[in-house]
């Protein structure tokens, strides 16, 4: 759904990125690592909740490891502290309202809310193209755009775990939450609609994962790299995967992981090379069954020089493993040796591949890995989609119950200014009577406030309770039409031919 809507997009894609190499704004001063210097003031509530009203078109913008090349995402990641002050950086010149960011090892995102949706999408295709550097043709070829409704079906299935290379994977909804949770701090830009947005997503991701059983089995990036390597060993080393000696590069959450989908494999011994001896020495405590031997980073070619095996996962800007460190290491002879990199940005050359014997892996080559587990989880794909409309519906359902806002406070302003006109005549005769009071006069006032919420009662709760989008949108235009909400001639009209 979200590729068939992507590929509409292609034409106003084409414009915003035209327009966005034109337009002249002004950006906030960026430090050296790109986050914004000044951030734009907090708005109150009830500022946020006008925007609100106004009608914020939810839009995404962005790349997955299903659109866009691993050279391509790796030059948007944004680690997550960044997160903040990258959405503010957006924010800054004012086409966007509110924005989240969401950068994983398989995706790269922004979620915006904007009323102008061209100038918004101008915004933030110039900010993407100033982060990376990268021409806007191979930008073009890489990335997605959705809005609305397509925007918020989309990131039901990526909270869901449906749009994940691994279906029903678990680490997405912790980052979707992530993303939430960063939105809605002081120096967030979230707002009212994308941080309502990103609850609902949290919300129906662990509907899916409760009410289903899309996440049982195999579920992470680790898992699947342990399928791989488990599927390519005879193939590339010609030895049994339960022979193969184990390494990995980086003591993290990923490392956690894969060691965990190992030892169900029946793994006792792995070399873990880091650079220092903290999260190894933890990672030894986790996994008392598995023989973990730590080895600091000058250490790391030793033991590439006695793996098989080698998994990298680490957080590192550069490569730690390419064709021209292998040669200096002597790691160039032919011995036959796998490589499989689960990191972005990439913690192994590509340029590995021209060495005899070496067979390198990214997360690209994952895709085939996990394809029996899409078509094993159709079944509970589609009973999944099933709770992801409900989650979608309830969230657009409350996004247009906002456009009855200004409707709202038409009908009251209406109501209030003939209430008063009413009672100023009636006042003026009243206060002519010497026998009432100041405080009877009070109660003729209240009275009059009375009747006009009980007789506005009705029709509000009758627009608020509109089942569907059309129902509202129809409630709305009666009572437009019934109230002369739109006629002001009319009214003015009304009260001059009161006071004749």
């Amino acid at each position: 759904a979200a590729a068939a809507a992507a590929a509409s997009n292609t034409a106003l894609f084409a414009a915003t990125l035209g327009d966005s190499t034109q337009q002249q704004q002004q950006v906030a001063t960026t430090n050296s690592n790109g986050s914004a210097a000044p951030t734009k003031r907090k708005k109150t509530k009830a500022e946020r909740l006008e925007l609100a009203s106004k009608g914020l078109q939810v839009h995404v913008l962005g790349l997955s490891i299903h659109h866009a090349q691993v050279e391509v995402r790796e030059k948007l990641a944004i680690p997550e502290h960044e997160w903040n002050d990258q959405s503010n950086l957006i924010c800054s010149t004012g086409q966007v309202e509110e924005a989240a960011i969401l950068s994983t090892c398989n995706r790269f995102e922004i979620y915006f809310a904007a009323s102008d949706a061209h100038e918004a999408n101008a915004r933030v295709m110039e900010f993407l193209a100033q982060r990376s550097g990268l021409p806007v043709s191979v930008l073009r070829r890489n990335i997605f755009m959705l809005e609305g409704d397509d925007a918020v079906w989309h990131l039901m299935r990526v909270a869901g775990g449906l749009d994940s290379l691994v279906v029903g994977e678990g680490q997405i909804l912790s980052q979707v939450r992530q993303c939430h949770l960063h939105s809605i701090e002081e120096d967030g830009c979230g707002g009212k609609v994308l941080s309502r947005l990103l609850n609902n997503a949290v919300a129906a991701g662990k509907r899916v994962r409760s009410e289903t059983a899309i996440s049982k089995g195999s579920v992470s990036i680790s898992s699947a790299a342990v399928e791989l390597s488990e599927q390519m060993c005879m193939k590339d080393l010609n030895l049994p995967f339960s022979e193969a000696r184990l390494a990995v590069v980086g003591a993290g959450t990923m490392t956690r992981l894969l060691i965990t989908h190992l030892a169900s494999r029946g793994l006792e011994r792995i070399a873990i090379v880091n650079r220092s001896m903290a999260r190894p020495m933890e990672l030894q405590e986790q996994f008392p069954d598995v023989d973990i031997e730590i080895v600091l980073e000058d250490g790391l070619w030793d033991v590439v020089g006695r793996s098989d095996i080698v998994y990298t996962a680490t957080s590192s800007p550069d490569y730690v493993i390419d064709k021209a460190l292998l040669e200096a290491n002597g790691q160039d002879g032919g011995r036959p040796l796998m490589l499989v990199d689960i990191a972005v940005p990439r913690n192994i050359g590509p340029d590995s591949d021209e060495l005899d014997g070496v067979k390198p892996y990214n997360v690209d080559d994952l895709k085939a890995v996990v394809a029996k587990n899409t078509a094993m989880r159709q079944r509970e794909m589609i009973e999944a989609e099933c709770l992801l409309h409900e989650e979608a519906d309830s969230f657009i359902g409350w996004r247009e119950s906002l456009s009855a806002i200004p409707t709202i406070n038409q009908l009251q302003e209406r109501a209030n200014l003939f209430r008063t006109e009413e009672l100023k005549k009636c006042t003026r005769k009243l206060s002519q009577n010497d026998n009432f009071t100041d405080r009877e006069l009070e109660a003729v006032e209240r009275l009059s406030r009375g009747i006009v919420n009980k007789m506005l009662h009705g029709p509000m709760s009758h627009l608020r309770k509109a089942e569907s989008v059309e129902k509202k949108q129809a409630a709305l235009s009666e009572l437009s039409s019934m109230f002369r909400l739109d006629d002001e001639q009319g009214a003015r009209g009304r009260g001059r031919r009161t006071r004749r």
